[in-house]
């Protein structure tokens, strides 16, 4: 008996599932423009997102012209934004922007198309083009829509998407500096403040310059350390010249120390070298053996 009812009630399920199906099919497939529209709508604010975009996207094609053609358009962007498919959104967005310049969904779709780029660009360690692209999208944005109430939004998106390539710009460059690579370090570490003078990573990539130009230096042959350490010499004084209270400063000055040693111009001890400061010590008690004998 339990096995009979478990049948009905699954065969009242299956019927339920495929007239459902079916109405809608039947909905999508009419000619019944009103209806349609209405569906779609309750569809939407079901949350039935992907159901409410296929009949907005299938009222577009007779909506043109209409009253209802931006409304159409807009909510068809909007159904695939919240069903979460920001590829085929940033595209009705887009199209929306240019076809309905002057509608009053415009300024909300040129921010959600924005959004829809941001949600789809990539960690900083892959490509950049879809943030390149974003940051080009709100610069017209902002153009159109200097008073828009999405400002602090833009502003949040361009800061993050700004440290991402900064980032990925420093990391790329300090790749040759962890293969010890250090003399293309120092010119791609180099190059990427020339390239970008504001990147937010200009402390680390003077450090990692001035260590690089001092390895150099310290790995060359005697005839060319000189000139090499006079090299990371200048390198120093930039890094402190802009970074005085650093907390690589202790380390750098350490090096200029002992770049300064190597150009025998140095001969106290060096801070935070122990063996050196060990050596001193040892002189320090060979000197008063000496005047107590």
């Amino acid at each position: 008996m339990k096995e009979i009812k478990f049948f009905l009630a699954a065969c009242l399920a299956l019927w339920a599932a495929v007239s459902c199906k079916s109405e809608y099919q039947a909905l999508l497939e009419g000619y019944d423009e009103d209806a349609k529209y209405a569906a779609a709508f309750d569809y939407f604010n079901q949350g039935k997102f992907s159901k409410a975009a296929q009949l907005f996207e299938n009222l577009s094609v007779t909506a043109g012209g209409t009253e209802r053609d931006d409304t159409v358009q807009y909510y068809w962007g909007l159904s695939n934004y919240r069903f979460k498919d920001y590829f085929t959104a940033e595209t009705n967005f887009k199209e929306f922007v240019e076809k309905f310049p002057r509608s009053p969904f415009a300024e909300e779709a040129g921010f959600l198309r924005i959004d829809c780029l941001y949600s789809s660009s990539l960690r900083y360690e892959l490509d950049q083009s879809s943030s390149v692209q974003t940051i080009s999208a709100i610069g017209e944005y902002l153009t159109s829509y200097p008073r828009t109430q999405h400002l602090d939004a833009c502003r949040d998106i361009l800061k993050d998407l700004g440290e991402r390539m900064d980032r990925k710009a420093y990391e790329g460059a300090k790749l040759y500096y962890k293969m010890e690579d250090y003399l293309a370090a120092r010119v791609a570490l180099k190059n990427v403040l020339k390239d970008d003078a504001d990147n937010v990573y200009r402390e680390d990539i003077l450090y990692y310059a001035a260590k690089a130009s001092y390895k150099y230096a310290q790995m060359s042959v005697p005839e060319k350390q000189r000139e090499r350490y006079l090299t990371f010499i200048d390198d120093y004084l930039n890094f402190v010249g802009e970074y005085e209270s650093s907390p690589y400063r202790r380390e750098m000055d350490t090096l200029y120390k002992r770049a300064q040693r190597a150009l025998g111009r140095y001969t106290g001890p060096e801070d935070g070298d122990e063996d050196l400061d060990a050596k001193d010590a040892g002189k320090e008690r060979k000197l008063l053996k000496g005047a107590e004998k």
